[in-house]
C-alpha cells in the first residue's frame, strides 16, 4: 500500500493541437525531489486516465511515494478530455503533449512511458513513429498484437493442443458429446493458420511496433499476465513472426511474469506484484 501523505496530486491540463487534455501529476510531498526519470501513463483505447480497478491511480501514486513523478491523462476523446476520439494508432500526438507536461516538472530530465494492452502497443507505435530521446524507456503490459492469425494460432498452441492428448476428448468425441461448432471452430483455427500473409504497401501496426520495440534508445520492461490470451498472443508473435527478428535480439530488455494475473490485474496482489516490478526497473535505469 501507498504511504499516507507519501505523494501530492495535481491537476493539469494539457494543451494537444488545440484540445485540452485533463490529467493528474503526481510527485513526491512537496520539499521532496523528483528524481530525474519520471513516467507518462499511456492510456489507450475506451479507457481513461484512472484505469481498470483504478489500477493507473495505484501505480502514479506507489511511484511518486518513492521519488517519481507520474502523469496519467485523457488521451482526445475520452474521458475529461475535449477533441474526437481516436485509435491507439493514432496517439502519437497525445503522447508526445504527455511527455512535455511531465518533464516540465521540476528535477525530471527523462520520461519512461508505461501503458497496458494497446496503451503498451501505442507506446512502440509512438517510438517507431518519432525515435524520441526524450525517452528512457518503455514498459508494457500485457501488449495488444491481435489479427485473426495470432488469435487462432495462440488458440490451437494452448487450448486445442492440449485438448487433443486427452482421453477424455475423444471419448466424447466418439460418443457425439463434443459439438461440431467445437470441431467446426478448430477446423477454422487451422485453416487461418495455413493463410499465408497476403504483402501489402503499408506496414501493419504489429510491424511498427516491432520497429518501435528497436527505435527505444533505452531499456524496456515487458509484464505479462500468466492468466491472460493477449499476452499468449504477444509472446507467440515475439517468439515466432519474422518482423520481431531484430526484436529479440535487441538487448536491454526485462521480462517478467505475473502469476496468476488476468488481463488488467484485478486482483490487489497483481497489481502490487506489477507496482513493485516497475519501481525495481524504473530504479536500476541509468
Amino acid at each position: 500500500m501507498t504511504p499516507a501523505n507519501r505523494y501530492d496530486e495535481t491537476a493539469l491540463g494539457i494543451d494537444c493541437a488545440g484540445e485540452l487534455l485533463q490529467g493528474v501529476l503526481a510527485t513526491p510531498p512537496v520539499g521532496e525531489p523528483c528524481r530525474a526519470v519520471g513516467l507518462v501513463v499511456v492510456v489507450g483505447g475506451p479507457q481513461i486516465r484512472a484505469g481498470s480497478h483504478r489500477q493507473f491511480v495505484a501505480l502514479a501514486r506507489r511511484l511518486a511515494a518513492a521519488g517519481h513523478a507520474v502523469l496519467r491523462f485523457d488521451v482526445r476523446g475520452m474521458g475529461d478530455s475535449s477533441g474526437a476520439p481516436r485509435g491507439f494508432e493514432s496517439l502519437q500526438q497525445d503522447i508526445d503533449a504527455g511527455i512535455s507536461a511531465l518533464l516540465r516538472t521540476p528535477g525530471v530530465e527523462k520520461a519512461v512511458l508505461w501503458g497496458l494492452c494497446d496503451g503498451a502497443s501505442a507506446s512502440l507505435l509512438y517510438m517507431d513513429a518519432t525515435g524520441d530521446d526524450r525517452v528512457a524507456g518503455v514498459a508494457l503490459l500485457n501488449p495488444w498484437v491481435r489479427s485473426e492469425q495470432s488469435l487462432a494460432q495462440t488458440h490451437v498452441k494452448h487450448y486445442y493442443r492440449a485438448r487433443l492428448v486427452q482421453s477424455s476428448f475423444w471419448l466424447k468425441l466418439l460418443r457425439g458429446e463434443v459439438g461440431m461448432h467445437a470441431m467446426r471452430d478448430l477446423l477454422g483455427n487451422l485453416l487461418r493458420l495455413a493463410r499465408r500473409h497476403r504483402s501489402t504497401s503499408a506496414a501493419s501496426f504489429q510491424q511498427r511496433m516491432a520497429a518501435g520495440w528497436c527505435a527505444v534508445r533505452g531499456h524496456l520492461l515487458v509484464l505479462l499476465s500468466t492468466e491472460d490470451w493477449t499476452a499468449r498472443e504477444f509472446e507467440e508473435q515475439f517468439r515466432q513472426d519474422r518482423d520481431w527478428t531484430a526484436a529479440r535480439n535487441r538487448p536491454g530488455v526485462q521480462w517478467h511474469r505475473l502469476t496468476g494475473a488476468d488481463h488488467t490485474l484485478a486482483s490487489p496482489a497483481a497489481r502490487q506484484t506489477a507496482e513493485e516490478a516497475t519501481l525495481a526497473w524504473l530504479q536500476r535505469l541509468p
